[in-house]
Parts: C-alpha cells; sequence; structure tokens
C-alpha cells in the first residue's frame, strides 16, 4: 500500500509509521521492511509466548549454524546452553506473563550455542511484539561476540600475568 493509499482511507505501510511525517513518500515500503530484518547480519530471532522460534533470519543462521528451516518450529534450547536453560525459562515466562522486559533498553550478554556444539558469546535486545494476553511474541536482535569476548579474556590473562611477574620481582 502506498502513501497515496493513505488519503484514501487506507493504512500506511508499516515503515511509514516509523517517520514522524509519514505523509512524506518513501521508497521504502513493507516488503523492503521485510527484506532488511531478513538480511540483516544481526541474527533475528522470534519465539512464540511457548519459546517456539517462528522467525529465523539469516544472521541467526550464521551465528549458530542452523538453517532457518531447521529452527523453525524448534524451541530456543536449540541455542541455549543446558547450564542456562532454568534462569532463561524463568525469566521468558516472567516476560510473557507481565509483557514487560528490561533487556529492551540492556544489552544482555549471554553464552550460547552453534549447532557443532561450540560455544558462542551473544549480545542481544529483545522487544515484544502484539504483546496482548494471546498473541505475545519475543524477538531478540542478536550480535556474535564472540571474538571480543575471546580478546577480551586473552587480555585479562595477559594482565594477571604480567602483574603476577611484577610481584615475584
Amino acid at each position: 500500500m502506498s502513501n497515496n493509499d493513505v488519503e484514501h482511507g487506507g493504512d500506511p505501510a508499516c515503515w511509514a509509521h516509523l517517520t514522524p511525517n509519514h505523509n512524506l513518500p518513501s521508497p521504502l515500503d513493507d516488503a523492503a521492511l521485510a527484506e532488511l530484518v531478513r538480511n540483516l547480519s544481526d541474527g533475528v530471532i522470534v519465539a512464540n509466548a511457548d519459546g517456539v522460534i517462528v522467525f529465523w533470519n539469516s544472521g541467526a543462521e550464521r551465528i549458530f549454524g542452523w538453517k532457518q528451516h531447521e529452527a523453525l518450529g524448534q524451541t530456543l534450547d536449540l541455542i541455549i546452553p543446558e547450564r542456562q536453560r532454568a534462569a532463561h525459562w524463568t525469566g521468558y515466562v516472567q516476560t510473557t506473563v507481565t509483557g514487560h522486559t528490561r533487556y529492551g533498553t540492556e544489552l544482555l550478554r549471554v553464552p550460547a550455542l552453534h549447532r557443532n556444539g561450540q560455544r558462542r558469546s551473544i549480545a542481544f535486545t529483545v522487544t515484544l511484539l502484539g504483546s496482548t494476553d494471546t498473541k505475545i511474541l519475543i524477538a531478540a536482535v542478536i550480535r556474535d561476540e564472540t571474538q571480543r569476548w575471546a580478546e577480551e579474556q586473552d587480555l585479562r590473562r595477559q594482565a594477571r600475568d604480567h602483574n603476577a611477574r611484577s610481584a615475584d620481582t
């Protein structure tokens, strides 16, 4: 639907709602926005209230190693290490019940699992979509920080080694 359709009683395209003046013409439409989300290098995962994956973009494929058709219909346990599952599901259920999460504005950094079993370090924010009693979806935008995390660990180890050598002298 074009912005012209708004003048004739239609709804503006979803992208139009993101700009302060949605009467301005825009080359972006729903299809362009959908393409953006599908092709982001950051992972975008959407799960329903039961934690079942209903959307998985190409960034999520790259980060976690699972193809979209393999991830859809699976629970988020697919990428959550066993040790973190209880804490994850406690927070997830609380978010679905209350309709609130602090991770919409705070970056959450946690371990995750790649398909091959290797650990990943991820950072993500969460947003709630369609947060009504019957249709809550939780969307996460995820960045793979595995390399950054490893570099920080290496720097910490180097600093400890340096401090230990300095203390010995």
